[in-house]
């Protein structure tokens, strides 16, 4: 049997250029977090539509930044997380160095 875990939530997301920012709220299903050099939100895009889904909050569905404290196994703990811009356009804001 395979348990199932609750992904964290993305709390807030201040890029509101991206494709799934509603207002200041990730509608996609799951996103992406890590870069080589930073924590990057590879699931950013810009478009001049709106998608995801209205009554849905993303999660984070993984994260390859193993250096953060709240990552194991490449995956996040942490409670919720916040986007917005930092090294990129759109960047984990609650990413730590351990």
């Amino acid at each position: 049997m395979t348990a199932s875990l609750e992904m964290p939530r993305v709390q807030e997301c201040a890029v509101r250029s991206c494709a799934y920012n509603h207002t200041n709220d990730c509608h996609a299903f799951a996103i992406t977090i890590g870069s080589s050099d930073h924590a990057h939100c590879h699931t950013f895009v810009e478009m001049p539509v709106r998608g995801g889904i209205d009554q849905l909050v993303a999660q984070v569905g993984a994260c390859s930044r193993a250096d953060c404290r709240h990552n194991g196994d490449l995956e996040c703990h942490a409670p919720a997380i916040t986007v917005g811009p930092d090294m990129d356009l759109a960047d984990c804001m609650t990413y730590e160095n351990r």
